[in-house]
């Protein structure tokens, strides 16, 4: 059996296909510092290592909050709860024509890091270790430095909506 060949944008929308049925806890990345306060909703967020603790969370090359992470030299991941989907499409920008600022009215919480932490979020806080670019993204790899564990049910994404864990039986 002979496989046909499909052009790059077939290969493109297949691949954009069966991501929407993949799952995702839904993350804010913030960072804050010389460069200047951003924050951009992600859904590409990993653990790399736990020894040491290492993070690591995809961004758009053409990110505004990419550039400021860069240049702060850190960044939060907000793992938000599933009563938060108001952070997550505000910090995704569908407000932006509204608000001139993503923060405005967000509850932040304090820490040790200079990233932003937002209230009831599970949190990594990271000092920016590596960046690899790959294709339209860059990988950013932190080194944690303080986490803020949230005891909740977090808010995911998946098939082009927000959804909700809940538990399987039997």
């Amino acid at each position: 059996m002979q496989a046909t060949s499909k052009t790059d944008e077939d290969l493109r929308e297949d691949f954009l296909a069966g991501m929407r049925y993949v799952a995702n806890s839904v993350t804010v990345v913030t960072t804050d510092g010389s460069a200047g306060i951003s924050g951009a909703t992600v859904s590409a967020f990993s653990s790399v290592s736990a020894d040491p603790p290492m993070v690591l969370v995809c961004l758009n090359a053409d990110s505004s909050t990419l550039t400021m992470v860069k240049e702060n030299k850190d960044f939060c991941v907000n793992v938000l709860p599933e009563g938060a989907k108001h952070i997550a499409e505000r910090f995704a920008g569908f407000h932006d024509n509204e608000l001139s600022d993503r923060f405005e009215g967000i509850d932040l919480t304090t820490s040790n890091g200079p990233s932003p932490v937002i209230s009831g979020a599970t949190a990594f806080i990271c000092e920016l270790a590596e960046t690899l670019v790959s294709g339209s993204h860059v990988i950013c790899i932190g080194r944690v430095l303080e986490t803020h564990a949230g005891n909740f049910t977090p808010l995911i994404y998946m098939d082009r909506k927000f959804k909700r864990i809940s538990d399987v039986e039997g």
